[in-house]
């Protein structure tokens, strides 16, 4: 009998041993063994759990136990959880992890030392939950180039912009709901400011370009200063607002860029009818073209049962080291990733008159002035020069910036003039 051990028993944690034990005969059979938890590892004592007999407060001991055969991470953060995965890869135990933060920032070194000692280091749930995505890019689509990934990665800003959109809510109510309905956490930095959605898509791009991403390289804007003016504009326009995460690799220079950003997304993209906590995230292949991965993207059971998949995956008979899920490490660059392209845009300002932004922002068109805004939308410019015109007009004064869904959309949103072009903020 092979032994488990997890580590940390909240949501995600406590459903990893619901959806075993509720499934384990066909768990077993699956793995080709019999399979128990032995420990779960816990900083203090919960009474209230139903597996007293297993709790545990000592790492050392599950680290030492040569009856552990694969340890389950789902306490999130990089300390002490980095240094623990570390250890237990250094001792022979294969590790299975849902610590997105952590595979971000320190995955090439983990799945370095994961190879090293011959053992796996999986992280399925890291990224779209209960969506396969992970092994489909290094196994499944092996045989492609991937240029081009983007997406819908966080459940809790999507179920936002939803509410916005449908029922012409403002931010604050609709995060207000969200949070009563579980979708939210109590501090939703995280999600609103789009750091989650930024840690998924450097773990994708990592996975499909070779080389660590690392989220500091990667601008990142959230949702919190959209206002229904925003959502009915893009309405008017022909799409919605998503949150966007992208990575895109230039297949002739192989410059990488990479952002998270609100952006129009055309009514016949796959992506604009991806609502509530639902996540979708296209993936763009050589031989296969698009790709799109749906379903949801966080919760209890939908993470753990790609947890237990994993465990699954590193335990079964006859298998071995997942030497394609791998990437180099890469230097930690100062600044952020430049995209030199050249793009539309979609601004909104405070206390700038319209007849004004031309001369701030360039060549473009007013979408509407009222109660001391202005939103503009600008022919044409780089990043780079967005940037320098948002100095020179006064950064205090811009609200939001949205872009229309990138590059390889366009195909997507042919009947829209404005959609042939990808805007980016």
């Amino acid at each position: 009998m092979k032994k488990i051990a997890v580590l940390g028993c909240g949501t995600v944690g406590s459903g990893v041993v619901e959806v075993f034990y509720k499934n384990r005969q066909s768990i077993q059979r699956k793995a080709g063994c019999p399979l128990d938890i032995k420990y779960i590892y816990l900083r203090r004592p919960r009474p209230e759990l139903p597996w007293q007999d297993k709790l545990c407060y000592d790492f050392d001991t599950i680290l030492h136990d040569p009856e552990i055969s694969i340890v389950v991470e789902v306490m999130g953060g990089l300390h002490p959880a980095g240094e623990w995965i570390a250890a237990c890869l250094k001792n022979n135990k294969s590790v299975v992890t849902a610590n997105k933060e952590l595979i971000a920032a320190q995955g090439a070194q983990l799945l370095a030392l994961a190879r090293q000692h011959q053992v796996n280091l999986l992280f399925e749930a890291s990224v779209g939950g209960g969506i396969p995505i992970i092994r489909p890019l290094h196994q499944c689509l092996g045989a492609n180039e991937l240029d081009d990934i983007q997406g819908i990665l966080n459940g809790t800003t999507n179920f936002i912009l939803t509410k916005m959109s449908r029922e012409g809510m403002c931010f604050s109510q609709a995060l207000q709901m969200a949070q009563q309905l579980g979708y939210a956490e109590a501090d939703p930095t995280a999600d609103v400011q789009g750091l989650d959605a930024c840690r998924k898509i450097c773990i994708l791009a990592s996975l499909a370009f070779g080389r660590q991403l690392y989220p500091q390289l990667v601008h990142c804007q959230g949702i919190t200063e959209l206002t229904p003016e925003d959502v009915e504009y893009a309405r008017n326009w022909g799409g919605v607002i998503k949150l966007i995460a992208r990575a895109h690799r230039d297949p002739d220079t192989q410059q990488l860029s990479a952002l998270v950003a609100p952006m129009f997304v055309p009514h016949d993209s796959q992506l604009s009818t991806v609502d509530d906590v639902f996540n979708g995230i296209l993936v763009d292949g050589d031989a296969t073209g698009q790709v799109l991965f749906y379903g949801k993207g966080a919760g209890k059971l939908p993470t753990a049962s790609a947890v237990v998949a994993d465990v699954i995956d590193a335990l079964k008979e006859g298998v071995h080291v997942h030497d394609s899920l791998f990437w180099k490490p890469a230097p930690k660059l100062e600044g952020q990733l430049k995209d030199e392209a050249v793009y539309p845009w979609y601004i909104r300002v405070s206390g700038v008159s319209a007849a004004l932004l031309p001369n701030v922002a360039g060549a473009g068109h007013t979408v509407f002035e009222a109660d001391g805004q202005a939103a503009y939308l600008i022919d044409a410019a780089t990043a780079a020069q967005i940037e320098e015109a948002l100095r020179v007009g006064g950064e205090s004064t811009v609200v939001v910036g949205i872009g229309t869904i990138a590059t390889h959309l366009r195909d997507l949103a042919k009947s829209y003039k404005e959609a042939q072009i990808a805007l980016e903020v």
